[in-house]
């Protein structure tokens, strides 16, 4: 049987970290989208919704459902822009603040779990290694999007110069 190839160990990994988030958030009114809203507040600071969109590369619609359960579940409020009187942040609650904290604790400790499993000496290699293969596949998925827009926007403008002749 020949040895697992390296993307087979880290769709190993991903699977295994879906499953440990599934079971986590199992029962209560997080998911892993709710929590990238979480992340990307707890990161940012009070944000607009579109800026939370953008930078979780979903639609505004998408972004609004979101917001609307962590407001209902108390994680999030809606909080006027000091400047800009149509414009709402979202900001987190005082139960948001907590749970991100006790989540960025918990990130701490698994992180330092498994570092536990690799040599000392060979730690920074694997962390070299691993940013280097995040950085590759962000590029790739990055080039693969574009091109995809891309023949898209020549597919669309094809078929209206066809119902135009």
């Amino acid at each position: 049987m020949p040895a697992p190839l390296l993307l087979d160990r880290l769709l190993q990994i991903a699977d295994l970290f879906q499953r440990d988030m599934a079971r986590e958030y199992e029962g209560t009114a997080l998911s892993p989208a709710r929590m990238a809203v979480l992340w990307t507040v707890h990161h940012a600071g009070p944000s607009p919704q579109h800026a939370i969109a953008e930078a979780l590369d979903v639609t505004p619609r998408n972004i609004t459902a979101l917001v609307d359960a962590l407001e209902g579940a108390g994680f999030v409020e809606r909080l006027p822009h000091p400047t800009d009187r149509r414009t709402r942040l979202v900001g987190l609650t005082a139960d948001g603040v907590s749970v991100m904290s006790r989540t960025t604790r918990e990130h701490e400790a698994l992180n330092a779990t498994l570092l536990d499993a690799v040599d000392e000496a060979d730690r920074q290699r694997v962390e070299a290694g691993l940013a280097a293969i995040a950085e590759r596949l962000s590029a790739m998925v990055a080039e693969a999007s574009a091109s995809a827009s891309t023949s898209a926007s020549a597919s669309a403008s094809a078929s209206a110069t066809e119902r135009t002749t």
